[in-house]
């Protein structure tokens, strides 16, 4: 199936245009280059059952997204939750764009904004300044609208003259809370979100938690992948149970965090037993 893709940004959308969210039969692969490896091959067929393959180019490949289907419409607060590499980020990124798909198709109408890296997209031999003025003009601000996301960003990222001065410059953590400020200066009527924002450091992120929260009440569309399940609970109202690259349960909170705990449960039991024996 010939992969599709269409991404629609808010000036691309007819006025009174509800956001939505539609992914059908989405297959993402990752090539390996050096699959031929005897040991590698081992590894990743352990490690990826059912997911080890070779493309029509006799590459071997893992399937990190296999026939994944939903859709999503305003007021969907959509959760991922499964094990590392059950395939829930590489979702995200395809989503955003980042990663193109072998096969299915991602439409999505409404601005679009993904909180998966703060640095994602930042040019560290230009100024903090420089940064917010590309950012804008890459999401096709105006002039004016990207005023204001400098004067938001600057009043909340508080780095003084820093400001003005090249990112390289910077400690890591005003380069994170520049990254933070202006990845959250933006809103979105689709909030793609990975649950790095949701770490940091203690006293920034105290400040940080009712911008972010903020910004999920306000956008139409959230889809977030993250381990905190308390989070899900609290701000989903659907949830996909990861596993594989594939869909393993789908359901409102209430369904399916019991079952993945209890699956989760399963799993340490018989690997403790295993040692034991």
């Amino acid at each position: 199936m010939r992969p599709f893709i269409n991404t629609k940004n808010e000036a691309d959308t007819p006025a009174g245009t509800s956001a939505s969210v539609e992914v059908r039969d989405l297959h993402v692969t990752f090539p390996l280059y050096h699959g031929s490896a005897r040991t590698l091959r081992k590894t990743l067929a352990k490690a990826t059952t059912g997911r080890f393959e070779r493309d029509q180019q006799q590459r071997m490949v893992v399937q990190a997204l296999r026939g994944i289907s939903f859709s999503l419409k305003p007021g969907d607060r959509l959760g991922l939750v499964g094990g590392n590499g059950a395939g829930k980020t590489t979702l995200l990124r395809s989503l955003a764009g980042i990663y193109e798909p072998v096969a299915g198709r991602v439409i999505i109408r409404g601005e679009i904004n993904a909180l998966l890296d703060t640095n994602l997209g930042m040019n560290v031999d230009l100024t903090g300044r420089e940064n917010i003025t590309l950012r804008g003009l890459h999401a096709g601000m105006s002039p004016r609208r990207i005023r204001a996301i400098e004067t938001d960003v600057q009043d909340f990222a508080d780095l003084g003259s820093f400001l003005d001065m090249p990112v390289r410059t910077y400690s890591s953590g005003m380069v994170v809370r520049l990254g933070f400020a202006l990845a959250t200066s933006i809103r979105p009527r689709v909030l793609l979100m990975d649950e790095w924002f949701l770490a940091g450091d203690t006293n920034f992120m105290l400040k940080a938690q009712g911008r972010l929260e903020q910004l999920v009440q306000q956008a139409e569309i959230l889809v977030i992948s993250t381990h905190q399940l308390d989070v899900v609970s609290a701000w989903c109202t659907r949830v996909l149970w990861m596993d594989q690259g594939s869909i393993k349960l789908e359901g409102t909170p209430e369904t399916v965090i019991p079952a993945y705990l209890s699956h989760e449960a399963s799993m340490s039991e018989a690997a403790t037993a295993a040692e034991l024996t």
